[in-house]
């Protein structure tokens, strides 16, 4: 029976063999063609985000149920989706918003990611800003289409981020490149933005849903990690776990969680949140924690 190799194999192979003189060449076995590309644990997840037909249903998919519900919650006035901590104001009078995280919900950032697997670096924040300041990241699926209807219908978007502030002017010009609706300067509330009476916990984003909760009245939230919609005292498998369970009832009504294989707290939650820990060991306990069964 004849073994065919994946085309990147043979590619390797091939090339190998073709940069030498024959009586020099060594014919690359299958373990030594792979070990000439280094490899990348983020390479199938960026893939996957940029080629994967699932990964853009997925988004329409949740946008458009999301639109099929707002209207409905959008009348109702007891209708909230702030956790019980950030919810600081009475809704009575409230005027109502949607919020949005920016990146891999609204905004498509995975070029970014193909560069540093391109490059074999990692993220670097002075790289970061620069792709920021491109404002060339593209609209994700259904994400304009439902803002759209939202700002048509008098809701207010807000977007709550973790791009630093001082990134507001590329962002807000590139969610409107994208075709985002931005009310103002207001729309867009990013890391360091200061909120009178609220300490800021590390990136946690409380502070600023709390911000957003005196004005309005939150019928949806979107986001890719959990962080978007409620903060996370533990990051570990199981302080997950526990600060979601109560909103679990919310989760396709009020929110709506984005599919991001790329990054996020998941990752360093495997590895006890230790950067500085040497990346093998990262990756060993990444490994170790995979299910058999």
């Amino acid at each position: 029976m004849s073994i065919r190799l994946p085309a990147t194999l043979a590619a390797l192979a091939l090339l190998s063999a073709c940069s030498t003189a024959p009586t020099q060449s060594k014919k690359l076995t299958v373990p030594e063609a792979v070990a000439v590309a280094t490899a990348n644990d983020n390479l199938n997840a960026v893939a996957w985000s940029q080629t994967a037909i699932e990964h853009d249903l997925i988004y329409l998919q949740t946008y458009r149920d999301a639109q099929s519900r707002l209207l409905a919650a959008l009348k109702d006035p007891r209708w909230d989706a702030l956790p019980k901590d950030d919810r600081v104001a009475p809704l009575k009078g409230l005027k109502p918003a949607v919020v949005l995280d920016i990146d891999e919900t609204v905004l498509d950032n995975s070029p970014y990611q193909a560069r540093l697997i391109q490059s074999g670096s990692g993220f670097d924040e002075a790289a970061w800003a620069a792709w920021c300041k491109e404002e060339n990241a593209h609209a994700l699926p259904g994400a304009v289409e439902f803002t759209q209807f939202a700002a048509k219908h008098g809701v207010a978007v807000i977007y709550i981020s973790n791009r630093a502030k001082d990134l507001d002017t590329a962002t807000l010009a590139n969610l409107r490149k994208a075709g985002l609706p931005v009310s103002g300067a207001e729309a867009f509330l990013g890391l360091g933005t200061v909120v009178p009476g609220c300490e800021q916990v590390g990136s946690e984003k409380g502070c600023r849903r709390q911000r957003v909760g005196r004005s309005y009245r939150v019928l949806m939230q979107f986001g890719d990690q959990i962080g978007d919609f409620v903060d996370v005292p533990a990051n570990t498998a199981k302080g997950r776990q526990q600060v979601i369970a109560p909103y679990l009832p919310w989760i396709g009504s009020r929110w709506f969680v984005l599919p991001n294989p790329t990054y996020g707290s998941w990752e360093p939650a495997l590895f006890n949140n230790d950067w500085s820990a040497p990346r093998e060991q990262q990756r060993r306990q990444k490994i170790d924690s995979l299910r058999l069964q």
